[in-house]
């Protein structure tokens, strides 16, 4: 049977929710949309026309929405500083969640939405749609299971021209920390994947150039040491002259023991280690094409199809709430060491928030 859901969020980015990412789920049997809710009743077009919903299940109120539909979860793809009010709404009424990234706009209030939910016996998951990316798995998949060998280290640039406002999006210009908080976590989530490790040591220093027109850093460049001994580091930027890997277009260098992965704008390959002739004169683009791996759905829609299947008896989707406050952790311990110019104790950063929320 399908499991009933309401969409919260029809505008921005929930435009993509509503006509591409959970139609596929829909034509599957796997969910039905009973409800959707946006505060501005104009963007409410995209729930009636990509989902079919009749007028009277198009809501301006959450509250509303929960109490007069019978459903088993809802989304949440609203802005970051307004997870938390939806989340105790959704706990409030008995429903899982599953939200769009991060958690929720600082590490107290992430820690803050998994502890309700954790106490209500309800699931929770995160959309990381980057780490279900076609070439991004396409690269973890090579990196785990394609003879190259122990992973020693990873490079990755995420850089465009944003710098005019509004060109991300106006609300990514106004918030602080901007690059962090709406880039980053997922990069810096899907570093630590490829790495198959918790971060334990990171440093990071973040900034805005004068010709960057955002209100919080988005300019960043981050280094982690992971706690199997892996090392990642991080070139963000929104405000270069020139955007050679914009989103969705990362490149990603892996240096293992028996080969370098190149992934570069959704293009993978690999250049093998050959120590009968020196290989000094390499360049990128000239290695062997990898295929990208095939399958019917990607991104958000397969963690749509995921969450289904976890509420429905499977295995919990490997960025459930818990295990995803290891995201949110990243992003926040970042912004911790680029204000105090020191590296940070990841795992000892998590632990001391989470007992200070907690605490009476």
């Amino acid at each position: 049977m399908a499991l009933k859901m309401i969409q919260i969020g029809t505008g921005g980015h929930g435009y993509g929710w509503c006509r591409s990412f959970l139609p596929p789920n829909v034509e599957d049997g796997l969910i039905e949309v009973v409800a959707a809710v946006d505060t501005n009743p104009d963007v409410l077009i995209n729930a009636k026309e990509g989902l079919g919903l009749p007028e009277d299940r198009l809501y301006t109120d959450v509250g509303r929405a929960m109490s007069e539909n019978e459903a088993d979860f809802c989304t949440i793809v609203v802005p970051p500083w307004a997870h938390e009010e939806v989340a105790n709404a959704a706990v409030a009424h008995n429903l899982h969640i599953l939200s769009e990234k991060p958690i929720a706009d600082t590490l107290e209030a992430s820690c803050r939405i998994a502890d309700s939910v954790q106490q209500a016996g309800l699931k929770m998951g995160v959309t990381m749609s980057h780490r279900y990316d076609q070439d991004k798995w396409s690269l973890r998949d090579q990196i785990r299971n394609g003879g190259h060998g122990d992973l020693d280290y990873l490079m990755l640039r995420f850089t465009n021209d944003n710098r005019k406002y509004g060109s991300w999006g106006a609300f990514r210009h106004e918030i602080k920390d901007s690059l962090m908080v709406e880039g980053a976590v997922h990069q810096l989530d899907f570093m630590a994947d490829l790495c198959g490790s918790k971060c334990q040591t990171l440093f990071a220093q973040t900034w805005n150039p004068k010709w960057g027109e955002f209100k919080g850093d988005s300019q960043g460049l981050v280094m982690m040491r992971l706690e199997n001994g892996t090392r990642a580091v991080y070139e963000g930027a929104k405000t270069n002259a020139a955007g050679f890997n914009g989103w969705g277009r990362d490149y990603v260098r892996a240096e293992c023991e028996k080969s370098t992965l190149i992934l570069d704008k959704r293009h993978l390959e690999y250049h093998p280690h050959q120590p009968e002739s020196a290989t000094q004169n390499a360049h990128e683009g000239s290695g062997t094409e990898i295929p990208l791996l095939e399958q019917d759905k990607w991104s958000i829609a397969w963690l749509v199809e995921q969450f289904a299947h976890w509420l429905n008896g499977g295995p919990p989707m490997e960025t459930n709430v818990e295990d995803n406050l290891q995201s949110v952790a990243l992003v926040f311990a970042a912004i911790e060491s680029s204000k105090t110019g020191q590296p940070v104790d990841v795992q000892e950063f998590l632990t001391k928030t989470r007992q200070e929320v907690v605490s009476p």
